[in-house]
């Protein structure tokens, strides 16, 4: 019996070998499409998980009045709260965006035989990093490898990187970064972090080493006892069970003692939600986004609805065909069991088709879906964890539903309406077909009119004007290596060489540059008698010598530029500062000019001698920071405006003048309008997967309608014939077959309009500056739907049309 049903399916699946096709093809895309997005959340929910000690991790996190939350820690509290707090088992606390420099290595054998790498997957960390977090050393001791000052341990990568095939232990690298130049002993080769890590670091240095003062250079805000400056990432461990609300509530009555002005309330972040966490209203910084994830998981899910859709369309059209075979069925013995049983063993061999399909369709599309959400992915992500389980779920859920709406409605019949082709004849089953058309068509359109939202966004982000100029602007790291006594007179030099170019138009060199952020915020900056709480508010600060402004098309509002003398001199030892005029209200003026000569106090007075009109140093995701310029004319950034001709000769030069100037630092530089772009890499990606599931889903749709009006063309094939033997033009029978389709494209727009309109909304809600939402968005939208729709009906309407009627007819 059961190779009976195989055959018998085998047979009609032959038998109809375009539905058969239409419906392979759109349940393979709409499930290539699903494992695919399911193969991108599983990986986000598997990140940190591998940690054993995950469970018992908590990240210590600030919370001010206004509902702000922070993760940057001052490291003197992990401290206190390890002495006071018998709940915290161990602390670690992370360092890993201040120490980023250039990482030095000599050949014991050739000391002229040095290589210079600039580095930025660095951190300094506690000895206990290697046992609270899940990273195996592949050679020294976790316990032991971070304990002394000066002592590093290397990913298996970077070991390679810098010393080859020759054992890493022992070895001693040169870091020379803002603390100065410090060597470092290898004691530790770890396992390279897996990408599913939110700790991505190819070096970890023993925070220890900045125990020593002779560490520090100078930054004493990095002492590892202060309470002030708060630069590092702290995580405790707990013991398993305990209530970390409540050792939260311990630690704000302990701080009202030591710090009774400090407002703020620290809580503790559960690592295990450190990526995603709890919930979309969840207050405390994350890596990933939760939203995004169910937004994606959404999409994916829509697209296979649209896939089964098609089927049980297709399905319930082409069982009219087979009308009459059921009743010869039931009428020779055939019980409804055995009917829905073979009706369901051909929707069961028709999706394992289109999964089989899908599989080679994942296969094919795996790199160019890698390379657009920039991650290495594969099906094996689908079995990092159980949520693989709720996807075979929903397929074999789906395979089922589809594919029982068809074997009951059809077996449900009874022998004499079947015969005489009753069911052909039921407006149950067009009403269903026609509801289904309208639900696939308003979910593509919904996603079609967010791509256009959002590449709308994007596009209005990237042309708005910023109020500075970013065109043949290229930044050239500055040096790290080599600060010594004659580092002041190399730098000159340098700089002087620089004038003599023609092709240099302007130069400057900051601690910051736009699409960056700024050198540090801080607040404590006040005028002359404050008001209550003007203490409190939180400036971003910037290190800019005197050629910024003119280097990047900045304006002034009102007053004057630093001088050079003020900038060689630098902020430590000047008294004169520059504002924008966001700054300026915030410090409570009327007015730019009202700011112009007052003092304003930060540990000591400064006068504002300019106020700098305001523009976008960062993305239009934020509004306008209050800025605070400092004079500064050895920063981290050498700006080179050049001529538009020979870039390339002009970097080759460039990258001679400057080895010359900087041995030992390698030569790395980008241009400043794709830097400042790339703030804006979420968007682009995320319209990529938008504007890519939006097509899908249209295909998908609009398969099915090709399938579809491929049938309602056959049904009334007779029907045209006689139209056109009574003098119906081509014209009036394509109109005639296509209107009834594009109606239910039109219902689909209207009822897919508001709801884009509300999400389009509840989006852009999320930038500070953000474009209007147009009519025009959504009609462009709707008009393409509606003429990809008529194409696809049209191929089959004009056959039938052009058809020789006596052929319809001779075979009545």
């Amino acid at each position: 019996m059961l190779y009976n049903y195989v055959k018998i399916a085998f047979r009609n699946l032959l038998k109809n070998k375009l539905f058969s096709g239409v419906n392979v093809a759109g349940l393979a895309l709409g499930i290539a499409a699903f494992l695919l997005i399911l193969e991108y959340i599983s990986f986000e929910k598997s990140v940190n998980g591998f940690h054993r000690n995950l469970p018992t991790l908590y990240r210590m996190v600030w919370q001010n009045k206004q509902g702000d939350v922070w993760a940057d820690m001052a490291p003197a509290v992990a401290t206190v709260m390890k002495q006071e707090f018998p709940e915290v088992r161990r602390f670690c606390r992370i360092v890993d965006n201040s120490i980023s420099g250039i990482v030095s290595t000599t050949n014991s054998k050739n000391p002229q035989d040095t290589k210079a790498f600039r580095e930025t997957s660095l951190a300094l960390a506690d000895a206990s990093f290697f046992e609270l977090f899940t990273f195996p050393l592949l050679e020294g001791d976790a316990a032991t490898a971070l304990t002394r000052p000066n002592t590093v341990a290397l990913s298996e990568s970077y070991a390679r990187k810098y010393f080859g095939a020759a054992k890493a232990i022992g070895q001693v690298l040169m870091l020379n970064n803002q603390f100065g130049q410090t060597p470092y002993t290898v004691t530790g080769v770890y396992a390279d972090m897996p990408q599913n890590s939110d700790l991505q670091f190819g070096l970890v240095f023993s925070l220890q080493t900045l125990a020593n003062p002779a560490n520090l250079n100078g930054n004493e805000w990095a002492r590892l006892d202060s309470f002030d400056g708060a630069y590092l990432t702290t995580f405790l461990q707990l013991p398993e069970g305990t209530d970390y609300r409540l050792l939260e509530e311990k630690f704000d009555q302990l701080k009202k003692k030591i710090r009774p002005q400090d407002e703020n309330r620290m809580h503790l972040q559960p690592a295990a939600q450190l990526h995603l966490g709890a919930s979309l209203s969840d207050p405390y910084p994350t890596t990933g986004n939760l939203g995004v994830i169910y937004l994606l998981g959404g999409i994916a899910g829509l697209i296979l609805i649209i896939a089964w859709f098609n089927y049980v369309n297709l399905s319930t059209a082409g069982a009219l065909k087979r009308a009459k075979e059921v009743g010869v069925r039931k009428v020779v013995g055939a019980g409804r069991g055995q009917l829905v049983g073979q009706f369901l063993g051909e929707s069961f061999l028709l999706n394992l088709l289109g999964f089989g399909l899908a599989l080679l369709l994942v296969s094919g599309l795996q790199a160019a879906f890698n390379g657009l959400v920039n991650k290495e992915l594969s099906l094996r992500m689908l079995l990092s964890n159980r949520f693989w389980l709720v996807g075979l779920g929903l397929l074999i859920f789906g395979a089922v539903a589809s594919g029982g709406y068809t074997a009951f409605a059809l077996s449900s019949f009874q022998p004499l309406q079947t015969l005489k082709g009753a069911f052909g004849k039921s407006a149950k089953g067009g009403s269903l077909r026609k509801s289904l058309v309208v639900f696939q068509f308003g979910v593509s359109l919904v996603l079609m009119i967010g791509t256009f939202v959002l590449y709308q966004q994007l596009q209005f982000m990237q042309n708005q004007k910023l109020g500075f100029q970013l065109e043949q602007r290229v930044v050239i790291q500055g040096p790290e290596v080599g600060k010594d006594a004659s580092f002041s007179s190399r730098m000159a030099a340098f700089e002087h060489e620089l004038e003599q170019r023609p092709y240099v138009k302007n130069y400057c060199n900051t601690g910051t540059v736009p699409g960056n952020y700024y050198n540090f915020s801080t607040d404590g900056i006040t005028r002359q008698n404050p008001q209550p709480g003007d203490g409190k508010k939180v400036y971003s600060m910037g290190f800019i010598d005197h050629r910024f402004l003119a280097t990047y098309g900045i304006k002034l509002a009102v007053g004057r530029n630093f001088t050079a003398p003020e900038s060689e001199v630098g902020w430590e030892k000047n008294t004169k500062l520059l504002v924008n005029e966001t700054a300026a209200r915030h410090l409570g003026f009327a007015s730019a000019t009202d700011a112009l000569g007052k003092v304003v106090s930060w540990g000591k007075p400064f006068e504002i001698v300019g106020v700098v009109k305001d523009y976008h140093h960062q993305s239009l995701r934020e509004t306008i920071a209050p800025i605070i310029f400092l004079p500064q004319n050895h920063g981290n950034w050498l700006t080179i405006q050049l001529t538009t001709d020979q870039v390339q000769a002009k970097m080759a030069e460039l990258e001679r003048l400057y080895k010359a100037a900087y041995p030992g630092n390698p030569f790395e530089f980008f241009f400043a309008d794709e830097n400042y772009n790339r703030q804006y890499q979420a968007e682009q990606q995320f319209g990529a997967i938008f504007m890519a599931a939006s097509l899908l889903a249209i295909f998908i749709a609009c398969l099915g309608l090709f399938g579809l009006a491929t049938f309602m063309t056959e049904q009334r094939t007779k029907e045209i014939g006689v139209r056109k033997v009574l003098g119906a033009s081509v014209g009036s029978i394509v109109a005639l077959l296509s209107t009834d389709f594009l109606k239910l494209v039109l219902i689909g727009f209207l009822i897919a309009s508001p709801i884009a309109w509300y999400a389009s909304q509840y989006w852009l809600q999320h930038f500070a500056y953000k474009m209007d939402l147009t009519w025009w968005i959504f009609a462009s939208a709707g008009l393409l739907a509606t003429l990809i729709a008529l194409v696809t009906i049209s191929f089959q309407s004009i056959k039938a049309a052009l058809a020789n009627p006596v052929t319809s007819l001779r075979a009545e």
